[in-house]
């Protein structure tokens, strides 16, 4: 589940930050496992990659004090928001899950988080010992 990509929009944007811009985001998106790429045959571009490593490439730009990268980072950080559990740990999901609702069955866990029965009762074992 957390290994699937995401896909964020960022419609026009050689417009909005400058082709050399776009080019250099390119190759720090190719060093954090994520593809900067146009859309077809369009003016519009995505990012695809997965949840964590679409927010390590954020950071990366963020730490580049460039600011045609300020509008990229705010749209990536945006798009982030939607995909936020993706983020956090299958372990500390499962235990977060318990603690909110401690009646959840193993089935519910399964479920919820697309987890294997074996690391649904971990977490449970762990979330018991806190």
């Amino acid at each position: 589940m957390h290994k699937d990509p995401i896909t964020i929009s960022l419609p026009s944007l050689i417009h909005r930050i400058g082709r050399e811009s776009v080019n250099q985001a390119k190759v720090i998106a190719v060093e954090h496992h994520c593809e900067l790429k146009r859309v077809r045959r369009s003016r519009n571009w995505a990012l695809v990659g997965e949840a964590i490593k679409v927010q390590s490439f954020n950071s990366q730009l963020n730490s580049v004090s460039q600011e045609s990268f300020a509008y990229l980072s705010k749209k990536i950080s945006a798009a982030l928001i939607v995909h936020a559990d993706k983020l956090e740990p299958l372990e500390a999901k499962l235990i977060r899950l318990i603690t909110e609702t401690p009646s959840i069955t193993l089935a519910e866990l399964i479920q919820q988080t697309q987890c294997t029965e074996v690391q649904a009762r971990t977490a449970r074992f762990e979330a018991d010992t806190w």
